[in-house]
């Protein structure tokens, strides 16, 4: 990581930054945080603040996540071989057992934990929960 910022960089920032701010305030975004940026902890941390520094001047954030390497890990841990087609997770029923332990069981509940240690107030929620997600499969030909 670079140096810290200045105070006079920082300003800077937040003045190039303050039409968006008055532009979202009393909206809500969605923000997707990919599993690859879930490995930096540096990223993770500055993610979480950023998430809190939205919330402080009043921009709703849901934050979807990801967590292809974390699903990778306990397939490979379980001895279950990833499978993917078209650059697109092949998820049987034993596999999604396992998506779902990772994303809902962990990774849900720790990114939970970090934004309230950043100082935010947050609220896991799985697809599955009261229907709020439905998915159909795709069929072979994409569709």
């Amino acid at each position: 990581m670079s140096e810290a910022l200045s105070n006079k960089d920082w300003a800077d920032i937040l003045v190039q930054a303050l039409p968006y701010f008055k532009q979202f305030v009393g909206k809500t975004i969605v923000v997707k945080y990919g599993g690859n940026a879930m490995l930096n902890d540096d990223l993770k941390q500055a993610v979480m603040e950023d998430i809190v520094l939205l919330s402080t001047i009043g921009i709703r954030t849901v934050l979807v996540h990801g967590g292809g390497p974390e699903i990778n890990a306990m397939l490979d841990k379980v001895g279950k071989e990833s499978k993917f087609i078209g650059g697109l997770r092949y998820t049987d029923a034993e596999t999604m057992e396992i998506v779902q332990m990772v994303l809902t069981g962990k990774l849900n509940k720790d990114i939970v934990g970090l934004l309230l240690q950043a100082g935010g107030k947050a609220v896991g929620l799985s697809g599955v929960d009261s229907g709020l997600l439905r998915a159909k499969k795709i069929d072979k030909d994409g569709v």
